[in-house]
């Protein structure tokens, strides 16, 4: 709620206390995607830890890899993306413009 954005969120929130196993372990994104009917390789995953990339890559999902925040450690990104995140990037204002290119990518994919 500190961010402001639950109500645009909510109810469409989850969390590891709604399954089983938590990450690394790819129950969780399993379980968003199930809820809201939509395929595991029609998610897109933002991650900012190797658990989280590890899970969302087991999912079947595609993982964008965030770096930029206080915890984050010089290499933190090259870990990121040893663990499977499609891109790795450290600034949110960047996110838009990543996920529009992430959605080109798989539309031609999908009509190749």
């Amino acid at each position: 709620t500190c961010a402001g954005l639950y109500d645009q969120l909510a109810p469409h929130i989850f969390s590891a206390t709604q399954v089983s196993r938590g990450k690394p372990a790819p129950d969780l994104f399993l379980f968003a995607a199930e809820q809201m009917k939509v395929q595991p390789a029609q998610c897109l995953v933002i991650e900012d830890s190797v658990p989280g990339v590890t899970g969302g890559r087991a999912a079947g999902m595609t993982v964008l890899g965030f770096h930029g925040g206080s915890h984050c450690q010089p290499g933190h990104a090259e870990m990121l993306r040893a663990a499977g995140a499609a891109v790795t990037f450290d600034d949110m204002q960047t996110l838009p413009d990543l996920i529009a290119r992430v959605g080109r990518k798989a539309d031609q994919t999908s009509t190749a």
